[in-house]
């Protein structure tokens, strides 16, 4: 501490090594992540996932602490625990007029660090999100439902990568121009014109993050760290119902932006009851140049159409389609598609929604079975991964809100169900709502109506076709109108698996192929796989890629006549 001044951590420095490799791993797309997915103490260490839940239990029913952030009185959203008790967490309240001001006052010192600086500072709260993994993870627990190994990984190590994803495509898209430059034209009767020139990436304003309620950080981080890299403040909302897990992250942040030198005003927390509308309000704003969301269709329609001064990221429902043709690995395909249909009870954005099937069906190396017996060999393949209330409970988690309730509660209703959605006994929390996958059949000729609208949550459908052919068109056609965020095809024909792919070309959907074993159509990983795609209605944006964050700011110069003599070269 030199002359009484605290010294400012050099974090760009500390982690250059590392975001080296997040850049190269983007191109590569190879597997590569620096945050172990394994809730491991020869990982974590010995006791991280004692203090994680200690810390994580001294919360509950009481006021999050959350230094220096600005704004008056304490807000309690009503969190609750899919697992049967409430959180009583109260957070500090902030209009969204004093967020707004509080935001852009913090800009100025931010913009002038340039990328290097702000990539660096990025990194080093990604490394304490890390370290926290177990206070995340229970946070999200018990926002989402979220079963704890998914939480950890999915809430906690997958979301970090998602956001180093995200601090690499902004900090390698704003290096792609020198900082400065000397232009220098000859004239024709000698010398030249010189000129110095300088090139700043400037972020676009104020970052509004509209998280949703299933994967706060998972869906969250990129935009916010896609946000910060490129120079903008970050306004985090999140959904009433999971507020926890982005407080920590928001406490995080202004930590180390304090510790960088920075105002932590450029990250702040924007929480309200259910209900409100602080989300539209901030979407409004003049001074809100980017928004991210993750949620229903309505509501990220309506910010497409009204947020007309900001560039609108947005992450909506689709309708997930699996082409079924022929296999080689029955057992392996229903084993598959079972644990797909019932990760986190199908509260998945990602999750399989229409299994299309000609009526008559696909072949094996079992035999052939029609579209009738394939939806009863997959109820039966559902059963089998569910015959031990504890394993089952572990994947499926706990229903996360009423409205996937009410939709299980209708899916009863339609076409013949082949499989009823049966309640599961959680062996440590007696009161969480744990429910099997709903399994219904359905006919493409009958039931369109049904079908092309999503169902969020555990339920899926068999639907019968004319043919693979009519089953590629109408996945072709109901993507290209509903849209869809995965897609998987099985088929043992060349020529047929050549066709999905260029169905999912022509629809604009990710497509997964033949997958049978521990890789699953509702998962994707960081640095290789593409999250989300506006080549369709689904989303607005990829997770991640170059047009996620160049919207994010732009690069403006500045340039002055060279005046000072200029030496030759040697």
């Amino acid at each position: 501490m030199p002359n009484g001044v605290p010294e400012v951590p050099d974090f760009f420095t500390r982690h250059r090594d590392l975001l080296e490799q997040a850049v190269t791993a983007t191109e590569t797309r190879e597997h590569w992540t620096p945050y172990p997915e394994s809730p491991s103490k020869s990982v974590y260490g010995e006791d991280a996932a004692k203090l994680g839940e200690a810390t994580f239990r001294e919360q509950i029913g009481g006021p999050f602490d959350l230094p220096g952030h600005p704004g008056e009185g304490r807000v309690a959203p009503e969190e609750h625990s899919p697992y049967g008790f409430p959180l009583g967490i109260s957070y500090p309240r902030i209009t969204p007029e004093a967020a707004v001001a509080a935001a852009k006052g913090a800009t100025a010192a931010w913009r002038a660090a340039g990328p290097d600086t702000r990539a660096g500072v990025a990194a080093e709260i990604l490394a304490r999100l890390n370290a926290a993994s177990f206070e995340i993870a229970h946070a999200v627990q018990h926002t989402t439902g979220q079963a704890f190994v998914m939480a950890f990984q999915a809430g906690g190590p997958h979301a970090q990568d998602r956001g180093l994803e995200a601090v690499a495509y902004a900090w390698a898209e704003q290096r792609k121009h020198p900082a400065t430059a000397r232009w220098s034209k000859p004239q024709r009767k000698g010398g030249a014109h010189v000129l110095d020139k300088k090139f700043t990436p400037v972020g676009r304003g104020v970052s509004l993050l509209i998280a949703c309620n299933t994967f706060p950080t998972w869906n969250g981080y990129p935009g916010l760290f896609a946000s910060l890299v490129t120079g903008n403040p970050v306004l985090v909302k999140p959904h009433p119902g999971a507020v926890l897990p982005l407080a920590v992250t928001v406490r995080i942040a202004r930590g180390v932006l304090s510790e960088a030198g920075f105002d932590p005003d450029l990250v702040l927390l924007v929480t309200e009851e259910p209900g409100g509308r602080a989300a539209a309000t901030l979407a409004l704003d003049p001074d809100v140049r980017i928004v991210d969301f993750t949620g229903s269709t309505a509501f990220g329609d309506w910010l497409e159409a009204n947020a007309r001064q900001a560039a609108v990221h947005t992450e909506k429902a689709g309708l997930n389609t699996v082409v079924l043709d022929s296999t080689e690995d029955y057992r392996g395909l229903l084993g598959n598609l079972a644990f797909s249909l019932s990760l986190y009870s199908g509260q998945m954005c990602t999750t399989p929604q229409n299994l299309l099937i000609p009526r008559d069906g696909i072949t094996t190396e079992e035999g052939p079975r029609t579209a009738d017996e394939f939806a009863t060999d997959l109820a039966a393949a559902l059963d089998r991964l569910h015959a031990d209330p504890a394993r089952a409970a572990g994947t499926l988690g706990a229903i996360v809100n009423d409205g996937v309730r009410d939709r299980l509660k209708e899916a009863a209703g339609v076409g013949r169900t082949v499989r009823a959605s049966q309640p599961v006994e959680h062996p440590e929390y007696a009161a969480a709502d744990v429910r099997t996958p709903l399994v219904a059949r359905l006919d493409a000729e009958t039931d369109g109506e049904v079908f092309t609208r999503e169902w969020f949550g555990p339920v899926s459908f068999v639907i019968g076709t004319d043919s693979t052919r009519h089953s590629l068109d109408l996945f072709r056609d109901t993507v290209r109108a509903h849209g869809a965020l995965t897609a998987a095809v099985h088929s043992t024909d060349d020529e047929v698996l050549a066709a999905a792919e260029e169905a999912a070309l022509d629809a604009g959907v990710h497509l997964s192929e033949n997958l049978t074993g521990q890789v699953f159509v509702n998962q994707s990983a960081a640095f290789s796989d593409f999250h989300g795609s506006a080549a369709n209605p689904a989303a607005s944006a990829t997770l991640s890629d170059a047009a996620f964050v160049t919207g994010r700011f732009a690069v403006l110069q500045s340039r002055r006549p060279v005046t000072a003599p200029i030496e030759e070269s040697a």
